[in-house]
Parts: C-alpha cells; structure tokens; sequence
C-alpha cells in the first residue's frame, strides 16, 4: 500500500510524531489538528474501513484506546475528549485506512458537532430493527462458517 499516506508513516517513509508504537498500532500526532494534542490512533497493517478489520486487530486497539485517551487528556489539560471514526468518503474518510482521531475537549473551545437528531415515523422503528437484526445474524452466520474453515 505503497500509496497510503498512513502506510508510509509506519514504514518510515513520511516523519510523524508518534505517541505510541506497538507490534500492531501506531499513534501520533494529526498534522491539521482540531485542538493542540489531536492524536490519531492506526493499526500498522493497512485495512480501508472498520468493516475490513479483523476482530483481533480492533481488540488491540481497543486495549490501547483507553490508555491514549488518559494521556491525551493528562497532557493536553482537557477537560473532555471525542473519539471519531469515520468510514468511506460519504461518511468524511479522507485517508481510506481506519484511522482514530482523538481530540480533546474544552468547554467553548469552538468545535461543535452537527447533529441533526430526526424522528422514526409509525412503526418505522421496528422495522429498522428487524432489518438491522437480521442483517446481524447473516453477518453472525458468515463468521461463523469462516471460523470452522479455519485449520490449525
């Protein structure tokens, strides 16, 4: 993935400033940060969406999470933090490998979210829980047809 630019950061290739280095993840600072200590949190292997990544490389970064949230916000002084994560270019993915923006938080700090809550008309709920659910299960299905394939 020689053309990703998060790719070429755990290669060498583009300086950053990292925070945080393991065998599987790699954080350092945002070069177009939103508040001073903006951090980004990536796995070294080069997955495009949430949706692409492993289950064992999401727990990694799970684990590591909280701990760089901590000392984001211990240095930084902030009072609040948001984690963002977005997924193809509908959704604002700008850099199409999954990357965690952890940004940290103060009262009237300027930032702001646009969160537009709408309503879900008669029984338009359940149905998108039904839909959702099933989808889920087909999912679950899948998973588990791929984890008896797998021979040690």
């Amino acid at each position: 993935m020689s053309a990703c630019v998060f790719c070429r950061i755990v290669a060498g290739e583009i300086p950053a400033a990292r925070v945080f280095e393991d065998d599987a993840c790699l954080a350092f600072l945002d070069i177009g940060p939103l508040q001073p200590g903006h951090t980004l949190l990536i796995p070294k292997k080069h997955y495009e969406r949430l949706t692409d990544l492993p289950a064992d490389e999401m727990a990694r970064l799970g684990q590591v999470l909280p701990r760089l949230a901590r000392a984001v916000m211990a240095a930084t002084g902030a009072a609040g933090l948001n984690l963002y994560q977005t997924n193809g270019a509908a959704a604002g993915q700008v850099v199409p490998h999954v990357h965690f923006h952890l940004i940290p938080r103060r009262q009237d700090d300027g930032l702001g979210f646009r969160w537009q809550a709408g309503k879900y008309g008669s029984g338009e709920m359940d149905s998108w829980r039904a839909r959702i659910a099933a989808a889920f299960q087909t999912e679950a299905a899948a998973h588990e047809r791929h984890a008896d394939t797998i021979t040690l």
